[in-house]
């Protein structure tokens, strides 16, 4: 089966078949699940990730540019996989930087997010970054110096927040703004996912901001000249499908274009950021990367750069966290299984709101002289080792019979998984980090 078609079992059905744990990383989970202390483990699906990629690439016209969000995840055997057919990697600090530098040398880099330090603005430019987001005046003038300072040009975009794309973004402005701004205010906001744009936020900058940003570059001061304006970019809202985020950029687009004519910005780039949806309620769903992709070349002109920035959409289904259960009990009519690790492992779910999806890979010894303890055919809640309720990975879902010993895969556990957790928690050890294929 073709690992980008939309297929779609039956709703918040979280329980995976064992055909659905790579052979690999089977093999190696029931190996490392002799040994006490191999888990838990991360296991990425190398192979798995670079099948993935191909797709997304064969997807996109050749006139957009698929550029990785760093952030979903920094392993570095991913980030090379990745790097091998990514256009560029989108870092979002200094850490980032350094460790992207060290891991991928020579990738096309490209530096965004929010409240970068002086330090963080010196080390992009000095990098060679190849483009940088500008979030404020207030960092344009920054990056205008650190670029003055180090004897180059730096080549930036600027993120703007444009209003109407987010549910609560407040009522209307009173009177109407600049044209640009008028198919906006009545937008559509996503249905579940991360409000990035289109109300109040930290992220870019309304479009009064741009045009001061504009017009401090059109004054030409020497640190002014040390900048180079591409174009715009603009990432709303997180977990969309094809035909919201193709709605969401034709709009960005339009204000996009007229902006940028109005501005003297000749063969401008635009950045649609990321929001690809990832349903974990249903993990044998994808996103349409063919349909968003025949939507973005509709939408593409000639002498334009479009990009992409996906993150969790690229590598969350290479990764699996398997785990071992350690204990099942009976609690007030409901049943618990507690494996090792938990949250502070792979904070996904709790970060979410959703269950985790999981397969069970049966061991059938037990070591023990005493019965070994089993849930019901029914339903049962999946927990960690953290002394808190909310240390829950998948709650009140069907796994007949799981058992004391047997192994657990938790799938879709490849982005804003491992790198968003809270380790120190009780100071349980880290999970072991493994890799199947070469990608």
């Amino acid at each position: 089966m073709n690992p980008d078609t939309l297929t779609a079992p039956s709703p918040q059905n979280v329980l995976l078949g064992v055909d659905t744990v790579p052979a690999g990383v089977r093999v190696l989970a029931e190996q490392l699940g002799r040994r006490d202390a191999a888990l838990p483990a991360y296991i990425y699906d190398l192979d798995g990730l670079a099948a993935h990629l191909a797709a997304i690439k064969a997807a996109l016209p050749t006139a957009v540019e698929l550029c990785y969000a760093v952030k979903a995840n920094p392993d570095p055997a991913v980030l090379r996989v990745v790097a091998r057919q990514a256009d560029g990697l989108e870092i979002a600090s200094g850490g980032e930087l350094a460790h992207v530098a060290a891991t991928v040398p020579g990738a096309r880099l490209t530096f965004g997010g929010p409240g970068k330090t002086p330090a963080e603005i010196t080390a992009a430019v000095r990098a060679g970054t190849h483009r940088v987001h500008v979030e404020s005046p207030h960092e344009l003038r920054l990056l205008g110096a650190a670029a003055l300072s180090a004897g180059r040009t730096a080549d930036i975009l600027l993120r703007v927040n444009l209003p109407g794309e987010a549910p609560d973004s407040g009522p209307a402005p009173a009177s109407p703004g600049p044209a640009e701004m008028a198919p906006f205010l009545a937008a559509p906001g996503p249905e579940g996912g991360l409000v990035m744009g289109g109300a109040p936020t930290p992220f870019g900058m309304d479009p009064a901001l741009l045009d001061d940003c504009a017009r401090w570059l059109a004054e030409g001061s020497r640190e002014a000249r040390a900048l180079r304006l591409r174009g715009l970019h603009a990432h709303l809202a997180s977990g969309r499908d094809s035909a919201a985020l193709l709605d969401s950029a034709g709009r960005v687009l339009d204000f996009a274009r007229r902006w940028c004519a109005r501005h003297g910005v000749r063969d401008p780039e635009f950045n649609l950021g990321g929001g690809m949806a990832v349903d974990y309620g249903r993990p044998g769903a994808r996103f349409d990367w063919t349909a968003y992709g025949r939507g973005l070349a509709r939408c593409a002109r000639a002498g334009e750069t479009l990009r992409v920035e996906p993150g969790r959409a690229v590598t969350a289904y290479c990764g699996w966290y398997v785990t071992r259960v350690l204990d099942v009990k009976p609690s007030h009519g409901r049943t618990f299984a507690v494996v090792a690790g938990g949250t502070h492992h792979l904070r996904t779910p709790a970060a979410k709101g959703h269950d985790q999806p999981f397969a069970v890979l049966p061991v059938p010894s037990w070591p023990h002289d005493w019965p070994r303890p089993a849930g019901p055919a029914g339903r049962v809640t999946i927990v960690g080792q953290l002394c808190t309720p909310k240390d829950v990975l998948a709650r009140d879902v069907q796994a007949p019979g799981l058992r004391a010993g047997d192994l657990v895969a938790f799938g879709l556990a490849g982005a804003y998984a491992w790198n968003i957790s809270h380790h120190s928690f009780l100071m349980h050890p880290e999970p072991g980090f493994h890799h199947v294929g070469a990608g």
